[in-house]
């Protein structure tokens, strides 16, 4: 699924990053100063009080802003100053996402909510709507392509999202408090098929959570305060 080598370069690479927030004349400076790297097949946990800059940083690294200072390197290639096109284009190609709320549409069936963004790629309906039961099949959902989302339990909703986030063989996933809404057997599956994704498909997983637990498991744990790693 993802690109990169089984090498010493990392699949993400942050450099110095600042970012403020301006209201009116308040500024307000939440990141002053953060590199990491991600390498691909590895699961890193952001942890971190509230506030602390956490999710700040996931917008930035999902090149949904740009920082006010810093470079951003995705497959060796300095990414936060392109072209908006291309980080659109990066985004759709390179970037799978998960959110604690799984954003799905509860009109359509879960083939069709994996299928959606597949067609924003530029795939014809037949080549999404396979690609999204080739995903839907890898956790284990294939018998409930055609349920519509509000028929799935919490759990299986949430697949349906981690399935609509690896649907276009992204090199990266970026969970923002994936499990936050699940109870603890989910939580741990959800956990589970991320890690195997990771390791299966050489998948960079970056985690923000508040879950001590979840987050022991992972590969790299980042802790995070007042816009700084500690």
């Amino acid at each position: 699924m993802s690109n990169s080598k089984f090498d010493d370069q990392p699949l993400l690479q942050v450099k110095n990053i600042h970012h403020s927030f301006v209201d009116g004349d308040t500024v307000t400076k939440v990141l002053n100063g953060v590199s990491l790297e991600i390498r691909a097949g590895e699961t890193t946990a952001i942890v971190g009080p509230s506030g602390c800059g956490k999710s700040t940083l996931l917008y930035l690294l999902g090149l949904l802003d740009r920082p006010d200072k810093g470079e951003i390197y995705l497959n060796g290639e300095e990414v936060s100053k392109t072209e908006d096109h291309t980080r659109t284009a990066l985004r759709n190609q390179s970037i799978g996402f998960v959110f604690q709320f799984h954003f799905l549409i509860k009109e359509l069936s879960a083939l069709e909510n994996v299928a959606l963004p597949i067609r924003k790629a530029g795939f014809s309906k037949m080549e999404s709507q396979e690609k999204a039961l080739e995903a839907l099949e890898k956790l284990g959902l294939g018998s409930k392509a055609d349920r519509f989302a509000n028929k799935l339990s919490g759990g299986e909703q949430q697949r349906v999202a981690i399935a609509r986030a690896i649907a276009n063989s992204p090199s990266l996933i970026l969970a923002d408090e994936p499990t936050g809404n699940l109870d603890s057997q989910n939580s741990e599956n959800v956990f589970s098929l991320l890690e195997n994704l990771a390791h299966r498909e050489r998948i960079g997983v970056l985690f923000v959570t508040h879950d001590s637990g979840l987050a022991q498991k992972c590969s790299n744990i980042v802790h995070f305060r007042d816009g700084l790693i500690i």
